[in-house]
């Protein structure tokens, strides 16, 4: 038996907030900050750690601290899952029964937010926005990242870093000890990660990769997850197993924020997640080595689980219910996580996703990251584009691009089967793109985050029947509205739809709308005698 090896802590909660903002002033109720940091969007807060984000929401009403005794199995997904359906402050758990005391389990921790007019408060904060950013706010955000030079992270010793207060080698390396949360009644077992980061690295050392993959718990030593060929852990997993070699990897629970929503932002294949954190945040993210792997790994973790992926497929895999809101029946065989070794915070904090029906931490996250990148793709192209969003009721299975007034200025000659057309060609060939089933490219006098105006410009600008374009190619495997022979081949089509207005011409009447249909001195009389 090898005895769990303690250090010292480097902080409280509200220390690791201040300084994870260099010395800037925060009032987290309204997301303002005056940040000294020259790196970061005026107005934004960078948290170095999980504990400093959580103090920003309890600031906010929108954390709520759960004290009385609940079981990890299914009892704190179930009340994770109503606080999404019913947009609740996120719950955290500070009694879980069967742990040590002081482990706790945070629900919900990028769902939509109970703060009253700002529901992306949990997105924005994460990424380092203002609690009242906007879904626009947020996508120009992640998208001009993109741009920006990658500030690699900054190695420190391990005494600074503080999930290195409590290092377990040997036996003590069980996952027995924590919390590990049963999600859904129908699920294949207990899962180990639905919010962490698995960080990963080519044998040749050319690319770190940080991203996020369902993982189920075998038992206190061993895990198995999806490992999808498309996707970065699976290429690099597939460059171990073509040697031979099991896979270092190290499974990361809580740290940064901006930690995981990254890692569920589908950036392009050999970009460093740590590196496009350290450009959205102006700094460099903090990272230590691992104990018994060669990686490095967030230095404010709450928990870090170190070992090996099998070169084989040895494990029976799910059921899980996914983003797309169903109960699933499928299970896979895929490679097996040996834990090596485990490191921790003092009184940990294990992040849980109760996944399904949106709108939940996949729909915010990985819907607003396709978004960005299809945003930045559309743009690189010299394509005029206003905006794009995944519509967070549509499960991740929509993507809208809209266009400026202008479009036809700025593109003379084209017309809008012919833009509609060059949308799809630039969005079939990349990986976000081809994520959504459908697109719908509509003129920007829509708001495509607000769902009444989005609801109302599907039905009365999108063709029956016409002015649709398929593209046939990889789909994901995941996407409900697929037949299960496509979902199996993961080909099929993706289908783009001009909802685009005929070109003015002196016909078309504004919205029938109070900001539309009426004399602006009208409107001002309305409003200042609305009260009445």
């Amino acid at each position: 038996m090898t005895s769990p090896t303690t250090r010292p802590a480097t902080g409280s909660a509200t220390d690791a907030a201040t300084d994870a903002t260099s010395g800037s002033t925060t009032d987290a109720t309204s997301g303002s900050t005056t940040a000294s940091t020259s790196g970061l969007a005026t107005g934004a807060v960078r948290f170095g750690d999980l504990r400093g984000y959580l103090d920003a929401l309890e600031a906010l009403g929108d954390l709520t601290h759960v004290r009385r005794t609940v079981s990890a199995d299914l009892e704190a997904a179930a009340i994770s899952r109503l606080s999404c359906e019913r947009q609740s402050p996120a719950p955290l758990f500070e009694n879980v029964e069967g742990v040590a005391p002081g482990f706790r389990l945070l629900g919900a921790p990028a769902a939509l937010s109970a703060a009253p007019g700002k529901p992306l408060a949990r997105v924005a904060l994460s990424v380092g926005l203002p609690a009242s950013a906007t879904a626009a706010d947020l996508v120009e955000h992640l998208a001009g990242t993109r741009l920006a030079t990658p500030v690699p992270p900054r190695l420190v010793p391990q005494e600074d870093a503080p999930c290195k207060q409590n290092v377990l080698l040997g036996d003590e390396a069980t996952l027995d000890r924590f919390p590990v949360p049963r999600v859904h009644e129908f699920d294949g077992g207990p899962y180990a990660n639905t919010w962490g980061i698995i960080v990963a690295r080519t044998p040749d050392g050319r690319w770190t990769n940080w991203s996020i993959a369902r993982i189920m718990l075998i038992d206190g030593k061993h895990m198995t997850g999806l490992v999808i060929p498309a996707q970065h852990i699976g290429m690099i997993w597939q460059e171990w197993a073509e040697r031979g070699e099991p896979m270092p990897y190290a499974l990361v629970q809580g740290g940064d924020p901006a930690i995981p929503f990254v890692g569920g932002v589908p950036l392009p294949p050999g970009v460093d997640e740590a590196g496009y954190i350290g450009a959205l945040h102006g700094e460099p993210v903090d990272v230590v080595r691992c104990e018994t792997v060669d990686l490095e790994v967030p230095a404010g973790a709450e928990i870090v689980i170190e070992g090996h992926l099998s070169v084989g497929r040895d494990a029976r895999e799910g059921p899980f219910g996914e983003f797309a809101g169903y109960a699933s029946t499928e299970t896979s065989m895929q490679p097996v996580y040996t834990v090596e070794a485990i490191t921790h915070r003092d009184d940990p904090i294990w992040p849980l996703v109760a996944e399904g029906r949106p709108v939940d931490e996949f729909h915010t996250v990985t819907g607003v990251g396709q978004a960005a990148e299809v945003l930045a793709e559309l743009r690189a192209a010299g394509l005029p584009v206003t905006t794009a969003w995944s519509p967070l009721r549509a499960a991740s299975h929509w993507m809208v691009v809209t266009v400026p007034q202008d479009w036809r200025e700025r593109l003379p000659g084209v017309d809008s089967a012919e833009l509609t057309h060059r949308i799809g060609k630039v969005l079939s060939e990349s990986h976000s793109g081809r994520a959504t089933a459908a697109t719908f490219v509509l003129d920007d006098d829509i708001d495509p985050a607000d769902d009444t105006d989005l609801l109302w410009a599907l039905a009365t600008r999108i063709h029956p029947l016409d002015r649709a374009e398929p593209w046939y190619g990889f789909v994901h495997p995941l996407l409900n509205c697929y037949t299960h022979e496509e979902r199996a081949a993961q080909s099929g089509p993706i289908v783009f739809h001009d909802g685009l207005l005929p070109a003015p011409d002196g016909s078309h009447l504004p919205h029938s709308s109070f900001a539309q249909a009426y004399p602006e001195p009208i409107r001002r009389r309305v409003l200042e005698h609305w009260s009445e």
